[in-house]
């Protein structure tokens, strides 16, 4: 094959390496920016000019055939080594410019990477960022965003993962409401009390508390059932029952005095929405200076539990 010839078909290699790591036509289309019909056209071209089949392909998804392993390995690297050749320009420029895209989940993002966002934008004059609420397992490698961070115990392989703190959970409530209904001593006093709890699950009215080596569960009640930090946060300062809640949505709530930790001697267990929390992207060797500039900013403003 003639330099000229190759060279057309760099973009259908990349084509080819997106087609496989999202596993199907639509995704990869919109990954880049074009259609499912073009990326198939691009597919075929490829599998003409290599004379070889590449993808086995059903109503469903596709797979490699033993071809297309092979010519996978090598678009890998071939986008990997464009990658690294742009990366390696925007170091050189020295210029910190552009727009970072960050996935967070929903209540974290509004309580912790927003507020961080204001010293960013300030201290980075030239970048723009995107802010993506969502609960979902956002992959910085299949999805279009540039980190995500993501709450799990066990951090997927194949990206590189720091760790940003833990988010663990307590139960609170106001002065008011305590002053006017006592403080519970023990996690079976909460039968007595009403409590703002979740709701999405069968169970969510089901607190486990530990001490040491003794663990109790309570079921518990109240008025007011609403699965949105922020909102039960509010019901909380207003007086409607004690509450569960993150610690990183409380924070300044009980350091102002406006939220009392209940059953202080005691750790709640939360169902979801808890551990160690993970800021991830790929495993390139030059990360873009916006991406660099993001990674140290949150890594400098991490949560303490770390």
């Amino acid at each position: 094959m003639i330099p000229s010839e190759l060279l057309s078909l760099l973009p259908d290699l990349a084509t080819f390496a997106r087609v496989v790591e999202t596993g199907n036509f639509s995704t990869a289309a919109r990954l880049l920016g074009t259609t499912p019909s073009t990326v198939s056209r691009q597919m075929q071209r490829l599998e003409r000019a290599l004379g070889t089949r590449l993808l086995e392909r059903s109503t469903r998804s596709i797979r490699l055939t033993e071809s297309g392993t092979q010519v996978y390995r090598h678009c890998q690297n071939m986008v990997e080594a464009a990658t690294d050749a742009v990366d390696v320009a925007g170091h050189l420029s020295e210029q910190v410019r552009g727009q970072v895209s960050i996935s967070a989940p929903i209540a974290y993002a509004k309580s912790v990477v927003h507020p961080l966002m204001d010293g960013f934008l300030r201290a980075h004059p030239q970048v723009g960022v995107q802010l993506l609420f969502d609960d979902g397992e956002i992959d910085p490698v299949r999805d279009p965003v540039d980190l995500a961070l993501r709450m799990t115990s066990a951090p997927p392989q194949g990206l590189v993962a720091r760790r940003l703190g833990t988010v663990r959970w307590m139960t609170c409530a106001s002065f008011a409401y305590l002053s006017e209904h006592g403080m519970p001593d023990h996690p079976q006093a909460l039968r007595q009390h009403n409590c703002l709890y979740i709701g999405d699950h069968a169970g969510d009215n089901r607190w486990t508390f530990h001490r040491g080596d003794q663990a109790h569960t309570v079921e518990v009640g109240g008025r007011y059932i609403v699965n949105d930090v922020e909102t039960r946060r509010e019901a909380a300062l207003a007086g409607w029952g004690i509450a569960s809640l993150p610690e990183f949505a409380v924070a300044d709530a009980l350091r102002e005095g406006e939220l009392v930790q209940v059953l202080r001697e005691w750790s709640f267990e939360p169902r979801a929405y808890s551990g160690p929390v993970w800021l991830l992207y790929p495993q390139n060797r030059f990360l873009p200076l916006k991406v660099r500039a993001m990674i140290d900013w949150l890594m400098a403003h991490r949560q303490g539990g770390s």
